[in-house]
């Protein structure tokens, strides 16, 4: 079986353990010193305490729930180190659709290891994308000028000349 199916079909197992409501399965599809960040910014280090904090949530508010997945990409950045890009939502049990603002976008970092492909680090982010303002546009022209009236002032930052912050 090739590499691109033993990473697909262990996103899946990691879906499967998660709609299972199994935080023991779900470990599983991580090293044992797999990093973990939720879309909250909390950081688990090691399997151990993500497999506690999901046994937690499979038994308290995300009881029942499914979580729904799928690949964007695989791109191996070695022989045995790929980085996956996939995009999933948590469906609670009292809903029937995903609604869009729970959609989140993974980076996954997976490993060969003797026991297969396991991953080795996880970050969870909201999709949320902002537009960012062009150069001539109002909130840019303002920022400029909040820089220029800190630096009158002496604040912030502003408060080193550029040239002795080039020297530090």
């Amino acid at each position: 079986m090739n590499d691109n199916i033993q990473l697909t079909e262990l996103f899946g197992q990691l879906c499967q353990a998660w709609t299972d409501g199994d935080a023991q399965a779900y470990g599983a599809c991580f090293t044992a010193d797999a990093d973990y960040v939720s879309f909250d910014g909390a950081w688990a280090r090691g399997r151990d305490p993500m497999v506690e904090s999901h046994d937690r949530l499979f038994r308290g508010v995300l009881t029942g729930s499914t979580l729904v997945g799928e690949i964007e990409s695989i791109r191996f950045v070695g022989p045995d180190v790929a980085l996956l890009h996939a995009t999933g939502s948590v469906l609670v049990a009292w809903r029937s659709t995903l609604p869009k603002s729970r959609l989140s976008r993974q980076t996954l970092v997976a490993v060969r290891t003797e026991d297969g492909w396991r991953f080795a680090a996880l970050q969870n982010t909201r999709v949320r994308p902002v537009r960012v303002p062009a150069p001539d546009s109002l909130p840019a022209r303002m920022a400029r000028l909040l820089v220029r009236v800190a630096s009158a002032f002496r604040l912030g930052r502003t408060r080193q000349s550029k040239s002795s912050a080039a020297a530090a």
